[in-house]
């Protein structure tokens, strides 16, 4: 209990030494439109946070962002097992997963803009993004964290495969399928909200950053950047406590 202290007040330090940071550049600057102070901002996130809009963006951001985020994690296991497993598999799709990691996002997002409609932009990019950083985790663990002996063992005992994989091969993986999911949270959160920039759908955060940008409402940058980073937080807190929360009952 007092190391959970420790750690929330250390926390609490470091915010509070970077809102004195951001309060002193807003004030050497002089400008509220160029660096709203910390007040200001906070004022701005507190006036569009009771409006209706606010709620119905942040909503259907969230929504994109988790189906993108479930559908690439699915697809990064999907491919990890089949890469392992199929030499030809692994031939064809290990180069297009890296060649997705190595292409920087927002190349990614004007080439995908061309052939995909714009409300499915935002899913599809976080979906692109998680995939890849699932993928190579889980294939590693397939191939180094799989304890080699236990599998003679269940081949000598005639287990069956479906058993095998349930019992061996699973368990031995879903450490790297939960600490990939929980990494790519964040970067395909802020992917699917960058997409929304470029691409703007109708109910959207990046809708409203772009709207904040071009209205020179530099304040409401602030606010509506100060949302993604706190959902951000957010989201991965909660899906580490989800985790954590199935594998004290697993563990039952």
């Amino acid at each position: 209990m007092a190391e959970s202290v420790k750690r929330l007040l250390r926390g609490l330090c470091v915010v509070a030494f970077w809102i004195l940071v951001w309060e002193a550049i807003s004030l050497i600057v002089g400008q509220e439109l160029l660096v709203p102070s910390p007040a200001l901002t906070l004022k701005t996130l507190i006036r569009l946070a009771v409006t209706k809009k606010f709620w119905l963006a942040t909503l259907m951001t969230l929504v994109r962002t988790a189906i993108g985020f479930a559908a690439g994690t699915a697809i990064g296991v999907l491919l990890a097992f089949l890469t392992h497993y199929s030499s030809a598999a692994d031939m064809f799709l290990s180069p297009i997963m890296r060649l997705i990691r190595a292409v920087p996002v927002a190349s990614f997002i004007i080439l995908a803009l061309v052939w995909i409609k714009t409300e499915a932009l935002p899913s599809f990019i976080s979906a692109a993004m998680a995939a890849p950083m699932v993928w190579q985790s889980v294939a590693g663990a397939l191939k180094n964290d799989v304890d080699r002996q236990l599998l003679e063992m269940a081949e000598v005992y005639r287990l069956g495969r479906l058993k095998t994989f349930v019992r061996i091969v699973l368990p031995s993986v879903a450490p790297a399928i939960i600490s990939s999911a929980v990494n790519a949270l964040g970067f395909s959160w802020k992917s699917g909200v960058a997409a929304e920039v470029i691409c703007q759908p109708l109910f959207s955060i990046g809708r409203q950053l772009q709207t904040a940008k071009l209205t020179l409402e530099t304040a409401e940058v602030f606010a509506w950047t100060a949302t993604v980073c706190l959902l951000s937080t957010a989201l991965e807190r909660l899906l580490k406590a989800a985790v954590k929360h199935f594998g004290r009952g697993r563990a039952a």
